[in-house]
Protein backbone atom coordinates (compact mmCIF):
# COMPACT_ATOMS: atom_id res chain seq x y z
CA UNK A 1 0.00 0.00 0.00
CA UNK A 2 1.38 3.38 -1.01
CA UNK A 3 1.37 6.26 1.46
CA UNK A 4 -1.24 8.94 0.85
CA UNK A 5 0.12 11.67 -1.35
CA UNK A 6 -1.61 14.97 -1.81
CA UNK A 7 -1.23 16.31 -5.29
CA UNK A 8 -2.75 19.00 -7.41
CA UNK A 9 -4.05 18.99 -10.92
CA UNK A 10 -5.13 15.87 -12.76
CA UNK A 11 -3.69 13.47 -10.16
CA UNK A 12 -5.45 15.14 -7.18
CA UNK A 13 -8.23 13.38 -5.29
CA UNK A 14 -11.32 13.34 -7.39
CA UNK A 15 -14.32 15.35 -6.28
CA UNK A 16 -16.15 12.07 -5.73
CA UNK A 17 -13.43 10.78 -3.39
CA UNK A 18 -13.49 14.02 -1.37
CA UNK A 19 -17.27 13.76 -1.05
CA UNK A 20 -16.92 10.23 0.30
CA UNK A 21 -14.29 11.34 2.84
CA UNK A 22 -16.46 14.26 3.94
CA UNK A 23 -19.51 12.00 4.23
CA UNK A 24 -17.59 9.55 6.43
CA UNK A 25 -16.41 12.38 8.69
CA UNK A 26 -19.93 13.83 9.00
CA UNK A 27 -21.42 10.42 9.80
CA UNK A 28 -18.72 9.75 12.41
CA UNK A 29 -19.38 13.13 14.03
CA UNK A 30 -23.17 12.61 13.97
CA UNK A 31 -22.85 9.18 15.57
CA UNK A 32 -20.82 10.71 18.41
CA UNK A 33 -23.23 13.59 19.11
CA UNK A 34 -25.36 11.66 21.69
CA UNK A 35 -22.17 10.60 23.47
CA UNK A 36 -20.75 14.12 23.45
CA UNK A 37 -24.06 15.55 24.67
CA UNK A 38 -24.10 13.12 27.57
CA UNK A 39 -26.94 11.09 26.06
CA UNK A 40 -29.32 13.91 26.94
CA UNK A 41 -32.49 11.92 26.36
CA UNK A 42 -31.56 9.28 28.93
CA UNK A 43 -30.29 11.84 31.42
CA UNK A 44 -33.39 13.98 30.82
CA UNK A 45 -35.72 11.10 31.60
CA UNK A 46 -33.84 10.34 34.81
CA UNK A 47 -33.78 14.04 35.76
CA UNK A 48 -37.53 14.41 35.26
CA UNK A 49 -38.21 11.32 37.38
CA UNK A 50 -35.83 12.48 40.14
CA UNK A 51 -37.35 15.97 40.24
CA UNK A 52 -40.91 14.61 40.27
CA UNK A 53 -39.91 12.37 43.17
CA UNK A 54 -38.31 15.29 45.01
CA UNK A 55 -41.45 17.41 44.51
CA UNK A 56 -43.68 14.58 45.80
CA UNK A 57 -41.43 14.17 48.86
CA UNK A 58 -41.51 17.91 49.44
CA UNK A 59 -45.33 18.08 49.28
CA UNK A 60 -45.59 15.13 51.67
CA UNK A 61 -43.29 16.92 54.13
CA UNK A 62 -45.40 20.08 53.88
CA UNK A 63 -48.64 18.17 54.43
CA UNK A 64 -47.20 16.49 57.53
CA UNK A 65 -46.23 19.87 59.02
CA UNK A 66 -42.50 19.45 58.40
CA UNK A 67 -41.36 22.79 56.99
CA UNK A 68 -37.67 21.82 57.24
CA UNK A 69 -38.41 18.62 55.32
CA UNK A 70 -40.15 20.73 52.68
CA UNK A 71 -37.10 23.01 52.52
CA UNK A 72 -34.77 20.03 52.01
CA UNK A 73 -35.40 20.38 48.26
CA UNK A 74 -33.87 23.85 48.29
CA UNK A 75 -30.17 24.53 47.85
CA UNK A 76 -28.73 25.20 51.30
CA UNK A 77 -26.69 28.15 50.16
CA UNK A 78 -26.83 31.92 50.52
CA UNK A 79 -27.16 32.19 46.72
CA UNK A 80 -30.62 30.58 46.73
CA UNK A 81 -33.19 33.04 45.33
CA UNK A 82 -36.91 33.00 46.23
CA UNK A 83 -39.22 35.56 44.58
CA UNK A 84 -42.86 36.01 45.52
CA UNK A 85 -45.30 38.83 46.12
CA UNK A 86 -42.98 41.40 44.58
CA UNK A 87 -40.19 40.52 47.06
CA UNK A 88 -36.94 38.65 46.63
CA UNK A 89 -35.48 36.63 49.49
CA UNK A 90 -31.90 35.45 49.17
CA UNK A 91 -30.38 32.53 51.02
CA UNK A 92 -31.67 29.24 52.40
CA UNK A 93 -31.97 30.39 56.02
CA UNK A 94 -33.79 33.61 55.07
CA UNK A 95 -36.18 31.59 52.88
CA UNK A 96 -36.84 29.15 55.74
CA UNK A 97 -37.52 32.07 58.08
CA UNK A 98 -39.92 33.57 55.53
CA UNK A 99 -41.84 30.28 55.31
CA UNK A 100 -41.92 29.92 59.11
CA UNK A 101 -43.22 33.49 59.60
CA UNK A 102 -45.92 33.06 56.96
CA UNK A 103 -47.04 29.45 57.49
CA UNK A 104 -45.84 28.35 60.93
CA UNK A 105 -44.32 24.96 61.58
CA UNK A 106 -47.18 22.59 62.29
CA UNK A 107 -49.60 20.66 60.14
CA UNK A 108 -52.65 22.72 61.05
CA UNK A 109 -51.12 26.13 60.34
CA UNK A 110 -49.38 24.95 57.15
CA UNK A 111 -52.49 23.37 55.65
CA UNK A 112 -52.70 21.02 52.68
CA UNK A 113 -50.53 21.64 49.61
CA UNK A 114 -50.90 20.13 46.17
CA UNK A 115 -49.22 20.67 42.82
CA UNK A 116 -50.73 20.18 39.37
CA UNK A 117 -49.95 20.79 35.71
CA UNK A 118 -46.27 20.00 36.26
CA UNK A 119 -43.94 20.54 33.34
CA UNK A 120 -40.31 19.60 33.89
CA UNK A 121 -37.82 20.44 31.17
CA UNK A 122 -34.18 19.34 31.42
CA UNK A 123 -31.78 22.05 30.30
CA UNK A 124 -28.74 19.77 30.23
CA UNK A 125 -27.18 17.10 32.39
CA UNK A 126 -27.23 19.17 35.59
CA UNK A 127 -30.04 21.69 35.16
CA UNK A 128 -33.79 21.72 34.68
CA UNK A 129 -36.75 24.03 35.02
CA UNK A 130 -40.09 23.01 36.50
CA UNK A 131 -43.34 24.91 36.03
CA UNK A 132 -46.64 24.15 37.68
CA UNK A 133 -49.63 25.23 39.73
CA UNK A 134 -49.94 25.10 43.48
CA UNK A 135 -53.07 24.91 45.60
CA UNK A 136 -52.90 25.50 49.35
CA UNK A 137 -55.88 24.97 51.65
CA UNK A 138 -55.37 26.32 55.18
CA UNK A 139 -58.61 25.57 57.01
CA UNK A 140 -60.99 27.31 54.63
CA UNK A 141 -58.47 29.90 53.46
CA UNK A 142 -57.19 28.86 50.06
CA UNK A 143 -54.54 30.24 47.80
CA UNK A 144 -53.36 29.11 44.44
CA UNK A 145 -51.02 30.24 41.76
CA UNK A 146 -48.07 29.38 39.58
CA UNK A 147 -44.44 28.55 40.25
CA UNK A 148 -41.26 28.23 38.26
CA UNK A 149 -38.38 26.36 39.87
CA UNK A 150 -34.83 26.28 38.56
CA UNK A 151 -33.19 22.99 39.54
CA UNK A 152 -29.50 22.11 39.55
CA UNK A 153 -27.87 18.78 40.24
CA UNK A 154 -25.46 19.64 43.05
CA UNK A 155 -23.19 16.94 44.48
CA UNK A 156 -25.45 14.31 42.90
CA UNK A 157 -28.76 15.64 44.31
CA UNK A 158 -31.37 17.79 42.53
CA UNK A 159 -31.89 21.08 44.38
CA UNK A 160 -33.98 24.19 43.77
CA UNK A 161 -31.64 27.15 43.24
CA UNK A 162 -34.33 29.68 42.27
CA UNK A 163 -38.08 29.75 43.00
CA UNK A 164 -40.51 32.27 41.54
CA UNK A 165 -44.00 31.78 42.93
CA UNK A 166 -46.95 34.00 42.12
CA UNK A 167 -50.32 33.79 43.80
CA UNK A 168 -53.56 34.24 41.88
CA UNK A 169 -55.07 35.91 44.97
Amino acid sequence: MKPLQIATGASAFSTKAMCVVNLVLVLAWASMTPVLAGNAKGDGTAAVAAIRSELARSVAAWNSGDIRGFMASYWQDERLRFASGGNVTRGWRATLERYLARYGSDRRSMGHLSFSDLEIDPLGRDAAVAFGRFHLDRGGETSEGLFTLVWRRIEGAWRIVADHTSSAD
